[in-house]
């Protein structure tokens, strides 16, 4: 008997946006040319990480041109698998963050110019811009984005607990939201007179369908403060989803 295909929880969701991805592309055809165009990647290496401090990590999720390529271009054709667990732990991403820097570093001591600096910021945003999109199409558009080194930096320096900054948006999500219910039928449920009265309501999870970071806004059920996870990029598809339209973007 043949098996049924098993289907894949996670999804791409268009959205409307400017494709700021088209930065990337002109940034690589440019920087191949003219190298010292390379040195404009440390704009998006330090963006990231000081918008951190008072906005979370809304950088990747809004500004980033190669999270944009991921979520408007290869997100199209991702095979969507669950994003690795080993990649979010913290000696994982330690490491890349060490592995990337230290490399960085080694290139940059032989580099004699302004072109050999910006063709070594060039040269590393070209090839973890191709691991990046080699790894969406084994697991998801965004597994990079969950171990990316100035990633893993604007984590670390995001707010997770109140007080939070003045101005910081966070997922919000209402206490009406369906993952208060059980989705199988090991409920229980009254009977009378050999009738079940117990009603079977199905878990929603679409929000968590839709997350390019594979997180849960869910776990937010009815917090003043919001969904706090650092890896949340505020891209808002959530929001855009929730059939009960109970999830907002907002202080």
């Amino acid at each position: 008997m043949e098996q049924k295909k098993k289907k894949t929880f996670h999804r791409h969701l268009k959205t409307k946006g400017m494709p700021i991805y088209l930065i990337l592309f002109i940034y690589l055809i440019l920087g191949w040319f003219y190298p010292v165009i390379g040195l404009i990647a440390i704009v998006c290496m330090i963006g990231p990480v000081l918008t951190s401090i008072w906005r979370g990590r809304y950088w990747c999720g809004n500004i980033c041109p190669r999270g944009n390529m991921y979520d408007r271009l290869v997100a199209l054709y991702s095979p969507h698998r669950p994003i690795p667990k080993f990649v979010r732990t913290f000696g994982f991403r330690l490491f890349m963050v060490l592995f990337i820097f230290t490399m960085f570093g080694i290139q940059l001591s032989y580099a004699k110019s302004w072109s050999d600096v910006g063709r070594v910021f060039w040269t590393i945003i070209l090839i973890t811009t191709i691991v990046g999109i080699v790894l969406s199409f084994i697991y998801a558009p965004r597994t990079w984005c969950s171990f990316c080194p100035m990633g893993t930096i604007s984590r670390w320096v995001a707010p997770k607990k109140e007080p939070l900054p003045k101005g910081f948006k966070s997922v919000h999500v209402g206490n009406a939201c369906l993952m208060n219910t059980r989705s199988n039928g090991n409920h229980q449920a009254s009977v009378n007179g050999g009738v079940a009265t117990g009603e079977v309501k199905a878990k929603c999870m679409s929000c968590a369908r839709v997350c390019p970071m594979q997180l849960t806004p869910y776990d937010a059920r009815g917090e003043d403060a919001g969904y706090l996870h650092p890896d949340c990029i505020k891209c808002g598809k959530c929001t855009l989803v929730c059939p009960k339209k109970i999830i907002s973007l907002s202080e």
